[in-house]
């Protein structure tokens, strides 16, 4: 699944796969897997996008804001970003991004993250 995915992505990225034609493909099971429990294991290279599908949960462990730290939860995250509510699930986007020096945390929609210093992975959610 993996190696689709970062097929997709690369084609995503490069403009040549519509905005449809993704969403075909994710209706159709194609490409989203379960979402695993945190990021750590996926947060290299710097770049790589997959499609989870998220079940989103008000708790679970959190630091950051817009951008996570790799071991934050990825479905409080989801949450937190205002793409799925608690209980409900939805196909998101992940992006490994740099790390950050710091992690500022904050609460929206009703989820809490916490600050950290340095952390050597980190990723952003987004729509499809």
């Amino acid at each position: 699944m993996k190696v689709v995915q970062e097929l997709v992505a690369y084609f995503d990225r490069r403009g040549d796969l519509s905005k449809t034609y993704l969403r075909k493909l994710l209706d159709q099971g194609f490409l989203a897997a379960d979402a695993p429990a945190t990021m750590i294991d996926l947060c290299n290279p710097v770049g790589a996008t997959f499609y989870f599908k998220v079940r989103g949960e008000s708790e679970g462990p959190l630091w950051g804001t817009d951008t996570y730290t790799g071991d934050s939860s990825l479905a409080a995250a989801a949450v937190h970003a205002g793409l799925v509510k608690p209980g409900q699930t939805a196909i998101v986007k992940v992006t490994v991004v740099p790390p950050l020096s710091d992690y500022q945390g904050s609460t929206r929609n009703g989820v809490t993250s916490h600050d950290f210093g340095r952390y050597g992975a980190a990723f952003r959610l987004g729509p499809i």
